[in-house]
């Protein structure tokens, strides 16, 4: 049966050479198949089981509960991190506090409670620190992303206005707290300058956040009326795709030496599978895992099988190449 699947399948198994993979080196030879022991590495203070992150997606919706929970159950099972959807409602209100509160579920994994910059902003104002410090003890997180994005501010109907460089606030929120801190874009990714200015900073991890995955910028243009869709949406294709922004952390790590505080990054934005997060973490020259977010999403709006399913073929694929794969 075997060999006539092959007979039949042959002219259907074609492969062009513009279709190949040239980011790799295939090395067949050095390896045997992967093991199904578990491997572990320490990232953002923690064990880690493989170098994936579920990005930050949702809260406050009818599915976000379901979501959050099955996301936080396989980041246990499997020994990954994650970093939750925009906690602001639950600033000044416990009422969707049950979607977010998934330690239980993650054990000791990373966990990360998640703000945007505009609430960052205007706490600091009001001299209100205490509540973020109070979020993260109630979601027993282990720090806070804070999310900068201030195209989508000003695209979004209801956006708030940021009226400070994000890097003055962000240091200043430094220097009032103790607080574990991430910095990410939201679907633009970040340019040069912004990241060697973020990387003198004692941040636990830069997450790329680069255009090429989920962009909020977009988003919000497609929740806008025609005519300022029509006017703005040459924004939404600005920004930094994460190949380069991997090379602009390699020039920037050289150019800093030991002023270069924050040494762990997250890549994430259009990696679609697990030959792309290799590909990226292993260009990196300062330790790297990489971040998903609308493939988890995808499987987790499901049964929990579903996204079981999902983290086993990526792990899968992420042992067969690190076996036999080396980055060019």
């Amino acid at each position: 049966m075997r060999k006539q699947d092959h007979i039949e399948l042959a002219f259907k198994s074609q492969i062009s050479l513009s279709q190949i993979d040239n980011r790799f080196y295939y090395e067949p030879i050095l390896a045997a198949h992967p093991k199904k022991e578990k491997t572990n590495f320490t990232f953002l203070g923690k064990q880690m089981n493989a170098p994936i992150w579920v990005s930050s997606m949702t809260g406050g919706t009818a599915l976000a509960r379901t979501i959050n929970k099955n996301l936080a159950r396989a980041c246990g099972e499997y020994g990954l991190g994650m970093g939750l959807g925009s906690c602001r409602q639950l600033l000044d209100s416990d009422e969707f506090l049950g979607d977010f509160s998934v330690r239980k579920l993650m054990g000791s994994q990373p966990l990360f409670a998640n703000l945007g910059i505009a609430q960052i902003e205007k706490t600091l104002l009001k001299g209100e620190v205490y509540k973020i410090e109070l979020l993260i003890r109630k979601l027993e997180a282990d720090g806070l992303i804070i999310h900068v994005n201030p195209l989508q501010e000003w695209l979004q109907p209801e956006g708030d206005h940021i009226s400070r460089a994000p890097i003055d606030t962000i240091s200043e929120l430094l220097q009032v707290t103790d607080l574990k801190v991430i910095v990410k874009e939201v679907g633009q990714g970040m340019g040069y300058e912004s990241l060697k200015a973020l990387f003198q900073l004692p941040l636990e991890a830069i997450d790329f956040a680069a255009n090429g995955g989920t962009n909020f910028a977009l988003l919000e243009l497609l929740r806008s009326d025609e005519t300022k869709h029509q006017t703005f949406q040459d924004l939404a294709a600005l920004g930094h795709g994460a190949g380069e922004m991997v090379d602009f952390t390699n020039l920037i790590a050289k150019e800093l030496g030991e002023k270069m505080k924050c040494k762990q990054v997250i890549v994430s934005g259009g990696i679609k599978n697990f030959l792309d997060g290799y590909y990226y973490i292993h260009k990196l020259k300062i330790p790297a895992i990489y971040g998903q977010a609308s493939s988890f999403l995808k499987f987790a709006q499901n049964d929990y099988e579903s996204l079981q399913q999902y983290v086993e073929s990526q792990l899968q694929g992420l042992a067969i190449a690190q076996c036999f794969l080396k980055v060019k």
